[in-house]
């Protein structure tokens, strides 16, 4: 039987894991079918720390395969935490259209009357007079 579970990899007190396809007969860290993606648990949250494709994995189980219990955990947490990222995304990309439009709705703000400003003349400059081409007669 076939079977998606974690394999241990990294050092000592520094966990590192595969997710993959392997037959169960096979020891954990053995020999296995297919790699279905990583996790890492103690990786610096500034880097890649999980990554699953979900279309082998729902290959897998469509043949047969079972998943482990960690394994369904980390994909249902994935899962939720990319629904909630796309939540916000949503919700700052409304919050943005809203904000663009109170703006454009609002009347545009009056400028000050130059009337009471005091009058600052420009210095006149002289332009060179323009020189007219002759024409040619073709």
């Amino acid at each position: 039987m076939v079977v998606i579970r974690l394999s241990r990899g990294g050092s000592k007190k520094r966990p590192f894991y595969n997710i993959v396809a392997a037959d169960s007969r096979n020891r954990r860290d053995g020999r296995f079918i297919e790699r279905l993606g990583f996790y890492n648990p103690v990786g610096n949250p500034e880097v890649e720390n999980l990554r699953i494709n979900y279309d082998r994995i729902d290959y897998w189980v469509s043949v047969g395969a079972q998943v482990s219990d960690a394994v369904k955990r980390i994909i249902k947490d994935s899962k939720s935490d990319k629904a909630e990222a796309s939540n916000e995304d949503i919700k700052a990309k409304e919050a943005s259209k809203a904000t663009k439009a109170k703006k454009s709705d609002e009347a545009p703000k009056e400028e000050p009357k130059t009337e009471d400003a005091p009058k600052v003349e420009e210095p006149k400059t002289e332009e060179a007079p323009k020189v007219e081409e002759p024409k040619t007669e073709e």
